[in-house]
């Protein structure tokens, strides 16, 4: 049993993780592993007050989770975007049958709060293009170089071409 599941929370643990050898044809992998209390804000008269939130594990499975991990810290707010998943087990020590509910994430996303610095590691493509330069995508048929759509849902121009399609 499984359903779609995004939210809104904090990360309350220091991210855990489990590495896998390779198997066969598959490339090694792993696990990483957050407890994330996740946001039931309801709208009232002074702004968004919590009410009920929840802890919640949450897991991700990727090669590159090791690197990752270096990035989530305790305290961190994050976006998740998964299934939620009922985790089914025998206790060790009772044998009773347990079960907790679990997040398998796809998509973890670090949320702006309390970050002041990012720093992006150089790319691996030598022929990638400098900094200063904007993407192809952003290139009319005259070769100048335009905006994206501003917040008013307008065109910018610059270039005084009057030619705004790509």
């Amino acid at each position: 049993m499984s359903t779609h599941f995004m939210g809104e929370g904090n990360i309350g643990t220091d991210p855990e993780i489990k590495m896998f050898p390779t198997n066969g044809n598959q490339p090694p992998r792993g696990v990483m592993r957050l407890n994330v209390r996740f946001d039931n804000p309801v709208p009232s008269d002074t702004g968004n007050v919590d009410r009920g939130g929840f802890w919640a594990n949450v897991e991700i499975w990727h090669r590159d989770v090791e690197t990752w991990a270096r990035l989530y810290q305790k305290g961190m707010r994050v976006m998740v975007s998964g299934r939620m998943v009922l985790d089914e087990w025998k206790d060790r020590e009772t044998g009773e049958d347990r079960s907790q509910f679990k997040v398998q994430a796809v998509r973890i996303g670090i949320l702006p709060y309390r970050v002041s610095q990012v720093v992006l590691e150089p790319a691996n493509n030598a022929q990638q293009q400098p900094a200063q330069q904007p993407a192809p995508g952003n290139q009319n048929r005259s070769g100048a170089y335009s905006k994206a759509a501003g917040p008013d849902g307008e065109w910018d121009n610059p270039t005084g071409t009057g030619d705004s399609n790509f």
